[in-house]
């Protein structure tokens, strides 16, 4: 098993065009996560633009990542496609660049029954060669992992846990009683606004989006939680709030989120800000908005 905890940082992927990794910018990037105290890296994440992102792309990820990191911190793999074939493929790569485990949601555009989803999970980890995160993303793959259909995968020894980002902590709460007799099962929160109250419910960390231009931030609440300093807490979770409110914010549209991560890391100096269509960076205006912002929070 994986035996993960702490701050996993979803990184984006530092692009040039459609097709070309922005390799500095990635190198850049890992150096600032690490170096910031991060437990974990996850690519071909949401944040990543996996979808978007063709199969040649992915593999020169993983590959480059994998050496960059180089045994530092973990590395997480998401496989998540409509293909079970070319899941496996990325999985396959993942393993064989030394990955730590990989993630995976339901098979996206049509839907799927409960017990199909058990049976579609079951049949994949029978030829996954390393452990496997559940990733529940309601919200784009229109698939919930109801609490009792975890239950009978945390039965699976392949499953090492689930990332949550429905951002319903009544469902976290449902999880954690359910999973009540499996204390290894690993439970990990995807907003980040949420962070601190899954943490101190007993949840084993998260993966935050903002962790790619502030690690520091998100690891220091996460070690706060673990240390009840409450105080601590109560101020860090505000800061967290005050970039969920601010930079997530530019823009009208659900992709304001990576429009302003991007765009952070662009203004200071870490890496490229292009994104993949039918998504565009942020025009000057919307910039000029991020960096006053990062000028508030001390990032500039």
């Amino acid at each position: 098993m994986s035996n993960l905890n702490g701050i996993i940082v979803p990184l984006v992927t530092p692009l040039q065009d459609r097709n070309t990794l922005d390799t500095e910018g990635l190198e850049r990037l890992i150096e600032h996560v690490i170096g910031n105290g991060v437990d974990a890296v996850f690519i071909l994440g949401s944040t990543g633009e996996a979808p978007a992102l063709s199969y040649k792309l992915r593999l020169e990820l993983i590959e480059r990542t994998a050496r960059l990191v180089a045994d530092r911190v973990k590395i997480q793999v998401g496989i998540t496609d409509t293909s079970f074939e070319e899941s496996l493929t990325i999985a396959n790569a993942a393993s064989e660049h030394g990955a730590d485990s990989v993630v995976l949601a339901p098979p996206y555009y049509f839907t799927t029954s409960q017990q199909e989803l058990i049976e579609y999970i079951n049949h994949i980890t029978g030829q996954l060669p390393l452990p496997l995160y559940l990733y529940n993303m309601p919200g784009l793959t229109k698939t919930t992992f109801e609490p009792e259909t975890v239950l009978q995968l945390a039965d699976n020894p392949k499953i090492a846990g689930l990332k949550d980002s429905s951002a319903n902590m009544m469902y976290f709460h449902k999880l954690k009683y359910t999973l009540r007799n499996h204390p290894d099962f690993a439970l990990f929160t995807g907003p980040e606004e949420l962070l601190a109250e899954s943490v101190l419910l007993g949840g084993n960390g998260g993966v935050c989006g903002g962790a790619n231009f502030f690690p520091s931030l998100y690891v220091s609440l996460y070690q706060a939680c673990k240390n009840k300093d409450l105080d601590t807490v109560a101020e860090l979770h505000r800061q967290i709030i005050k970039i969920s409110s601010t930079i997530y914010c530019v823009g009208k549209y659900g992709s304001s989120f990576l429009k302003g991560v991007k765009c952070a890391l662009s203004l200071m100096g870490i890496c490229n800000d292009f994104i993949s269509e039918p998504f565009h960076h942020f025009r000057e205006k919307e910039r000029e908005e991020v960096r006053k912002h990062l000028l508030d929070l001390g990032l500039l």
